[in-house]
């Protein structure tokens, strides 16, 4: 369902936030490496949460993985994940915690053998060119 007055979507709701993420994020086309790192830690952490509970801890996240610099995640030891697990900053689940330094290390060697992580999305499209839509 879409507000007719202001275009945006009905699942967004008056949050504050949400309105913020919906008129400022979503839908909108990213390329940089960083940013759809980020957005694979946030949505991986998402899974069986709303999503707005995990855009309220965006900022937690940033702190606890190295402002999403993959490198450094990929480095992070069993006593990172101690340390993670005591932060209120994120959703305290162990699984969740080491598939974000697991993903890290993946996201390294995709990069390495693509050129980046937006390179690799790419070779999932016909002509690697992305599909955008116009609602």
């Amino acid at each position: 369902m879409q507000d007719i007055i202001n275009g945006r979507c009905g699942w967004c709701g008056t949050d504050e936030l949400y309105v913020k993420y919906h008129d400022e994020e979503w839908g909108k086309p990213v390329t940089d490496d960083k940013t759809l790192f980020e957005f694979l830690v946030l949505e991986s952490a998402q899974a069986g949460l709303s999503w707005i509970t995990i855009l309220k801890k965006r900022e937690g996240y940033r702190k606890a993985f190295c402002n999403f610099d993959t490198a450094q995640v990929a480095q992070m030891t069993d006593e990172d994940v101690e340390r993670l697990m005591h932060f209120d900053g994120i959703v305290k689940n162990r699984l969740k915690i080491k598939s974000t330094i697991t993903n890290a290390k993946q996201f390294l060697v995709i990069q390495k053998e693509f050129g980046s992580f937006y390179n690799y999305t790419l070779s999932f499209f016909p002509d690697r060119n992305p599909i955008i839509n116009h609602f």
